[in-house]
């Protein structure tokens, strides 16, 4: 068997998982090709079919065309964002590009839009059911997004345009990348008083790795964190702060030049499509519907968020004055975990020690199993991409529901964050077709316990991981996590609950008092998370509202100066590494999740007299995470709901 097939084949190993072992990357560049010829081909018989258009020759045969290109270029990304290398990044460019080259071939083909918009115009009389309704007028939108309705000078501009997105794209997030991975910070025992042990331990042995004595601390987010939140040590709290909000603004990695590129040529494409910009063109098929109604719900937020902000300033200024500190953004996280352990009695040490990474994914299945039935069984004998990565089989009364990989401890090949995505999708238009799903995380290491924030990212991704497996939908391009992006993030951020329900923490070995000082702290630091999100999501969408070329950063700074950002907290993620936006799929939509939060705030009250309801868990598998996109998400939420979501809900849940 030829080495390519391992990519372009169907698995022969249980639940058709990759074989990884198999793979090489020198195996990627000819399997693209191949792939792209054997899309085309099956695109150009859809094309040329003598035969009228029907539902079932155009549409349902163009989900089902290029199911090799799609197993090839699922395993890539898996890779490039997991287990990157020197290979990878070198041939991602090149990847990008020849992709990008296939899907504006097919978006501009003008046979095979014809026949799409011949039973557009027909589907009044076709008597589709709302899934097949719903694939049709995706597919047409798909087609006039892709630029279908230009002329032919446009279409080679927005072709060009495409092109030029992919490689800045790419760019971008390998800087980020390379960025992070580049730098860290070698100290003494000393120069670490007040970490937790298990971080100690973690930066010890990271050291004795590379040949040194002492520590070694990166910028990966969970070291960030922890550092930020329990260093003594003030001028080294201020050296990893701007070391890690610094990334990619200067030197051989820097992404500013490509951040103003990116933002002229989104604008450009855009307008070619008729859109007055491209927040306006990008959140068309979304739950808000527009830039406005975007903004106002940020804007909505951002007034109580900041009161709350200032409050809880005050609060730890109270604690810094003595030390001759005024409060700074290196600051925060440092004097926010003294008022936890003096007011709440939280001691985030001690939550590590508890919310160990295996105990807390172990933690995530056993609600999975009570909520939806689901067991999961560890596979040790399939391959994955790196030691650290586990496959899971997943099932329910006995029968597959699909397979899990998780890969949870941070590494230099790695991208940051924390993400969720699906070597599979699941399917039944012939035989039934079963997920593959892995989550990727960067926690800090098995062994040095998570906060409860990392704990929560876990929980979060597992959310979009059971969305994934829950799927029951008839089309691939309507399955589980393929929804409008601020209703993706709805059962996500809805499995975050379940981390602080006092069950949940008592399985996880957290004593009583400590539980009950987690309820009391819920709320407190809710301004300065809300306000550090709000404000990434406002420049996000201020940027992309723009009509004309504008600095970005200093666009970025007018915009946070006028709505009076506090000076001690900066945005979640700084323009010149925000991933999500410049190098993912979140371009003017970083609201969304926000937006979601409306949706899972109001859902949790349903369960607030018993978070492991199973008939009201059944109902929100039957009506949320199974339907995928078969229906508008308004739809699937008030089939769970009984109603439309009240936004009240979410400023309760946040203490504001």
């Amino acid at each position: 068997m030829r080495l390519a097939d391992a990519l372009l084949d169907e698995s022969p190993l249980p639940f058709g998982a990759p074989a990884f072992d198999r793979i090489t990357p020198d195996a990627f560049l000819p399997s693209f090709r191949t792939g792209i010829a054997l899309a085309r081909a099956e695109i150009e018989a859809i094309a040329t079919d003598p035969s009228p258009p029907t539902f079932a020759n155009t549409i349902v045969a163009m989900e089902q065309a290029g199911a090799a290109l799609a197993r090839v270029r699922r395993i890539f990304w898996t890779l490039t964002s997991a287990q990157s290398s020197a290979e990878l990044r070198a041939m991602e460019a090149e990847v990008g590009a020849m992709l990008t080259a296939h899907g504006i071939a097919t978006a501009h083909d003008p046979r095979l839009f014809a026949r799409v918009n011949r039973l557009w115009a027909q589907r009044a009389d076709l008597s589709l059911d709302e899934a097949q309704a719903r694939l049709l007028a995706n597919s047409h939108r798909g087609f006039v997004d892709g630029g279908a309705l230009l002329g032919s000078e446009q279409k080679a501009r927005f072709a060009a345009i495409q092109q030029e997105l992919s490689a800045l794209s790419t760019r971008f997030g390998q800087n980020v990348l390379a960025a992070t991975a580049d730098w860290s910070m070698h100290l003494s025992t000393e120069e670490c008083t007040g970490l937790p042990d298990a971080m100690l331990a973690l930066t010890a042995a990271r050291a004795a790795a590379a040949g040194l004595t002492g520590h070694l601390v990166t910028l990966g987010r969970g070291d960030v964190e922890t550092f930020l939140g329990f260093a003594r040590r003030r001028e080294l709290r201020e050296r990893l702060w701007r070391a890690f909000t610094g990334r990619c603004s200067g030197g051989e990695h820097d992404n500013r030049a490509d951040i103003a590129a990116i933002l002229s040529l989104r604008r450009e494409k855009a307008a070619l499509l008729g859109h007055r910009s491209f927040a306006a063109h990008a959140l068309t098929d979304t739950m808000a519907a527009t830039p406005d109604a975007a903004d106002a719900l940020l804007r909505r937020v951002w007034v109580p968020a900041l009161r709350r902000a200032g409050e809880e300033q005050a609060e730890l200024q109270g604690l810094a004055t003595p030390d001759g500190v005024t409060i700074a953004a290196w600051d925060w996280r440092y004097y926010a975990e003294q008022v936890r352990r003096d007011r709440f009695a939280l001691d985030g040490g001690e939550v590590k020690k508890c919310l160990t990474l295996e105990r807390v994914r172990d933690a995530a299945f056993r609600v999975a199993g009570r909520l939806y039935g689901l067991a999961f069984a560890l596979r040790d004998e399939l391959p994955t991409w790196h030691a650290d990565a586990r496959a899971w089989a997943v099932t329910r009364d006995g029968q597959p529901v699909g397979l899990l990989y998780t890969d949870f401890v941070a590494r230099p090949e790695k991208h940051g964050g924390a993400w969720m995505g699906s070597l599979r999708v699941q399917e039944a238009m012939d035989d039934p077709v079963r997920p593959i799903v892995y989550v990727v995380a960067n926690f800090a290491g098995a062994d040095a316990g998570l906060s409860l924030d990392e704990a929560r990212t876990l929980f979060h991704e597992f959310g979009h991981a059971l969305h994934a497996l829950l799927s029951d939908v008839t089309y691939p391009s309507q399955a589980g996590t393929a929804v409008a992006r601020d209703f993706v993030e709805f059962p996500s951020k809805f499995m975050e609950h379940w981390i602080v329900a006092p069950a949940v923490l008592a399985e996880l070995g957290v004593p009583d008092a400590l539980a009950q000082a987690i309820g009391r702290a819920d709320t407190f630091g809710q301004g300065f998370a809300t306000i550090e999100f709000v404000a990434s999501a406002l420049v996000d969408l201020s940027l992309h509202r723009l009509t004309e070329d504008t600095d970005p950063q200093a666009h970025a700074e007018q915009l946070l100066c006028g709505l009076g950002m506090p000076g001690a907290i900066v945005p979640r993620h700084g323009l010149n590494h925000f991933t999500h936006i410049f190098d993912g799929g979140y371009a003017s939509q970083y609201y969304s999740y926000l937006w979601a939060e409306v949706l899972d705030a109001d859902a949790w009250e349903a369960f607030a007299h018993d978070p492991f309801d199973r008939d009201l868990a059944g109902r929100y598998a039957r009506e949320v995470l199974a339907r995928g996109d078969t229906r508008d998400p308004m739809a699937s939420f008030i089939a769970f709901r009984g109603r439309p979501p009240q936004e009240s809900a979410l400023l309760r849940s946040r203490g504001l």
